[in-house]
This record gives C-alpha cells, sequence and structure tokens, in this order.
C-alpha cells in the first residue's frame, strides 16, 4: 500500500504546483520567509488543500478531475455529523492516524502527518500546523 501512496504524491505533487502557478521544483515558495513552512490555517488550506477541495472547500479544486473519488465538499462536515464539527476525528483523518471516509477510498488523500511535523530550527511545528488547518477546516462549515 505503501508504494501507491509514494507513486500518488508523486503523480500528484506536479499538479499541486501547476494548480497554485509554481514549478515542482520550487518547493521555497511554500515558506513563510526562510527555512520555515506556514503554521497559519489558511495558508496551510492554500498550499496543501486547495488542489483538490477547491480554494472554498467544495471539492472542486484544479486537481480533483485526476482522483479516482471525488473530493468531499469539507463545508459539510458539521452538517453531516449532526450539526458539530468532530475536531479531533478531522484531525486525525488529516494526520493519518484514523481513516478518512469513503470517498477516500484507499486514502487517495495524502497523509500529511508527516509532512507537517518536519523539523525546522531545531523545532516540531506540527502540532501547530494540524491544529491550524483543522481550525481552518472548522471555520469553513456552512452555518
Amino acid at each position: 500500500m505503501r508504494p501507491k501512496l509514494i507513486l500518488a504524491l508523486l503523480l500528484l505533487s506536479p499538479l499541486l504546483c501547476m494548480a497554485q502557478g509554481r514549478s515542482p521544483a520550487d518547493r521555497s515558495s511554500y515558506r513563510d520567509g526562510p527555512g520555515r513552512f506556514p503554521v497559519e490555517g489558511a495558508k496551510i488550506f492554500q498550499y496543501y488543500c486547495a488542489a483538490c477541495h477547491g480554494a472554498d472547500g467544495r471539492g472542486h479544486g484544479p486537481a480533483s478531475v485526476s482522483l479516482k473519488h471525488e473530493a468531499p465538499d469539507l463545508t459539510r462536515i458539521a452538517q453531516r455529523n449532526g450539526g458539530k464539527f468532530p475536531y479531533r476525528r478531522v484531525k486525525e483523518i488529516i494526520e493519518g492516524e484514523r481513516p478518512g471516509p469513503l470517498a477516500h477510498g484507499d486514502r487517495e488523500m495524502p497523509i500529511w502527518g508527516p509532512i507537517f511535523h518536519e523539523v525546522e530550527a531545531d523545532q516540531d511545528w506540527g502540532e501547530v500546523r494540524l491544529d491550524a488547518i483543522t481550525k481552518q477546516v472548522e471555520s469553513m462549515q456552512q452555518k
């Protein structure tokens, strides 16, 4: 299963970059200043999620056409959960600790935990990033 995930990431990486107007080799454009990846939820969503889920989170990003299953509408998570946003469950899905919704099938969504936990300047900002992106998704919920 891991080789499939690695292959999917390698194939989706250029799509993600093209969708955001960057070359795949320009990883520095994902940084907030020298040597640091973003910790703000909106920027994390823009850089890592919008290509598939769309800038509005409704599942119609430019890379979504290459997916086997539709990217879920992230704005309706609370609605599908009886009006309550399942914060911990969403965070665990993003991190890769819990299987995602059936729409993700065989875990088509990349596991972002290891990427977000990349150590920078002798600090692991992973939990900060995971909380920030989960709060961003929570803020996108339809009322």
